[in-house]
């Protein structure tokens, strides 16, 4: 790149990227219909370019904020962009937000244009219009039933393209112009927090911020202008931003949208990325999937895939330890690969992975050994969306599935004396949006205070204990954290989703809820009959299913962090009920007064599991 790093801004760096590939090479990709259609780097500096103009011809002004509610499409990134080259300031809003939810984000961060996907996302302006004074247009990528709607509001993107083209010939240098006004500490994007502990904030992002943290991870884990990324997570989370903006804008990659949320795993084998990020529900549904498969399959072909995972799970573990691995160890690893292995990441579209990565909560070890033994190079990160996202990463050569990683070059981490997790760098935020005092509650003297309880290890290496708020004691005084169990539990292909409580109480329990698909196909593998997810939940059968893996689960936990008794969920958690964030992270607070009279019954049991 040509660009000082004082100067670096990410419409410059498309600019930069467009006048490197031009025509020549495809900068985005996006299933329509069955079929892939390609933007090349021109293209989309082009669309860019229209985007910003057209919204100036529409009264856009530096400083204003645009907000964004679409799926993962070439026109989130059109209008990030776009915005951030007239020098307003893009605002990404969650796709399945609810009315209420969007209007109390565009009523804090008053802004005066919105850009929706389609007529279902329209709607949720329109139905909260009146209480919107300060929203002069809405945007729509997808007029499809909309076209005959007299809102004078709304307007599609293809006109606000045209009009931007239009000018551009009357005015042809004005986008130049605006780049150069562009700094790298302008805020190049608002993010709200998920709010797992109350009211969510605004975090206000740079340039800096993305282009720092895009420089360091991939100075750990290099990217390059051949490489395929995969977008499907949502554009309102920092770390789709890390990947599918900042970095693939300065390495030059191709990003990949595909047709539908439903069509993910499916597109993941045609597109066959090289960088891959996940939340660790992906990880888990994935995992869990290929368990119950596995399971279900012929004596012999189950006995080879376990003979597989098993040697995989051996050399894994001498790369841990620095071990080379010996000749014996090479040719049966290679016997795995053939035998399963390869198979299993081709099944998963991951057979070109050279990075995956997970992220947004942690792991499960169970988990994250699966994916090591068949060979995916998948890493823990760490970083919160105060942090710019990735701040911590395992280097390919010392992957430890108890440990977080080292810090990225340009990032410092230290847990202070209460031991709190606290990172410098030019990845901090600038601070909240309108909330000086939380600004000053979170930033002090340039370190970043996490809310997270951690250490760091002789290595080097973060190790996460909890969430400062999570980390629990019971009546005895004895402390441990719920997450470590919880992730063992929904090691289980039986479990979706696990919150475990003992705050204060004379031992540990723990609210479960089973996952629909693999107990569904269980239960009618056992001719047990039911009709809902409520039905199902409540049966015997399920509970003693359920029971069995909890009594596996304690053999391998501390005396005190034993799950005396369990109840199972007779409803799917969900956002939209306030149990789930928009990330899909348990809101622990909601899940404890909604479903206190069920944790009180499980304290009152006798006899229960041990």
């Amino acid at each position: 790149m040509a660009l000082a790093a004082d100067q670096l801004t990410l419409p410059r760096v498309l600019a930069a990227q467009a006048r490197r590939f031009a025509r020549h090479k495809v900068a985005l990709r996006e299933k329509k219909y069955g079929i892939w259609q390609q933007v090349t780097w021109d293209a989309y500096a082009a669309h860019v370019r229209a985007v910003c103009l057209g919204l100036l011809e529409l009264g856009l002004e530096r400083g204003d904020k645009l907000a964004v509610i679409s799926g993962n499409r070439p026109a989130w990134l059109y209008a990030e962009l776009a915005a951030q080259a007239a020098g307003a300031i893009p605002v990404g809003i969650f796709v399945d937000s609810l009315p209420e939810h969007v209007r109390l984000i565009l009523h804090h961060s008053e802004a005066r244009f919105v850009l929706v996907e389609d007529q279902e996302q329209a709607d949720k302006i329109l139905a909260v219009r009146d209480a919107l004074p300060s929203v002069e247009r809405i945007i729509v990528d997808d007029m499809r039933g909309l076209e005959g709607h007299k809102d004078a509001s709304l307007i599609s993107l293809d006109d606000v393209e045209r009009m931007g083209r239009d000018a551009d010939t009357r005015e042809p240098g004005r986008y130049e112009a605006l780049l150069e006004r562009g700094a790298p500490d302008d805020v190049a994007v608002l993010l709200y927090t998920s709010g797992t502990t109350g009211t969510a904030k605004a975090a206000m992002i740079s340039h800096r911020n993305l282009l720092a943290t895009a420089t360091n991870v991939t100075c750990v884990d290099p990217v390059r202008d051949t490489d395929e990324i995969v977008s499907f997570l949502p554009f309102a989370w920092i770390g789709e931003q890390n990947l599918s903006v900042a970095i693939a804008l300065q390495a030059g990659a191709t990003v990949n949208f595909p047709e539908e949320p439903a069509t993910v795993r499916e597109d993941l084998r045609e597109i066959g990325p090289h960088v891959l990020i996940a939340p660790p529900r992906f990880w888990e549904a994935m995992c869990s999937e290929y368990q119950v498969k596995i399971a279900d399959a012929p004596a012999i072909k189950r006995a080879a895939t376990r003979l597989a995972l098993a040697i995989g799970a051996r050399a894994a573990a001498r790369r841990v330890d620095g071990r080379a691995l010996s000749a014996g160890t090479r040719l049966m690893k290679r016997l795995a690969q053939v035998l399963a292995l390869r198979t299993m990441l081709d099944k998963f579209g991951l057979a070109r992975v050279r990075y995956a990565y997970t992220g947004g909560a942690p792991l499960g070890p169970e988990i994250f050994g699966f994916f090591r033994a068949i060979g995916l190079n998948l890493k823990q990160v760490y970083g919160q969306t105060e942090s710019s996202g990735i701040c911590v990463l395992h280097p390919d050569t010392d992957v430890r599935a108890e440990t977080l990683g080292k810090p990225t070059p340009g990032t410092r981490v230290r847990v202070s004396e209460s031991g709190e997790i606290l990172v410098a760098g030019e990845n901090v935020f600038l601070g909240y949006y309108k909330n000086a005092e939380a600004t000053a509650k979170t930033i002090s003297d340039g370190w970043l205070s996490t809310g997270d309880a951690g250490l760091v290890d002789d290595r080097g290496h973060l190790v996460m204990i909890d969430r400062l708020t999570d980390v629990l004691r019971l009546a005895d005084g004895s402390r441990f954290s719920p997450a470590l169990i919880e992730n063992k539990l929904k090691f289980s292909p039986h479990v979706r989703e696990a919150v475990v409580i003992g705050e204060d109480r004379p031992h540990v329990v723990a609210l479960i809820q089973i996952d629909m698909g693999t107990v569904g196909n269980w239960a009618e593998a056992n001719r047990l009959p039911f009709t809902t997810f409520k039905d199902l939940s409540q049966k015997a059968e399920v509970t003693a299913l359920v029971a069995d893996v909890v009594a596996r689960v304690n053999e391998d936990l501390p005396g005190v962090a034993r799950i005396r008794a369990f109840g199972l969920f007779d409803k799917e958690l969900h956002a939209d009920d306030g149990e789930l964030t928009r990330t899909q992270k348990v809101r622990r607070s909601t899940i404890l007064t909604k479903y206190q009279e069920m944790i009180e019954d499980l304290y009152a049991r006798e006899g229960a599991p041990r």
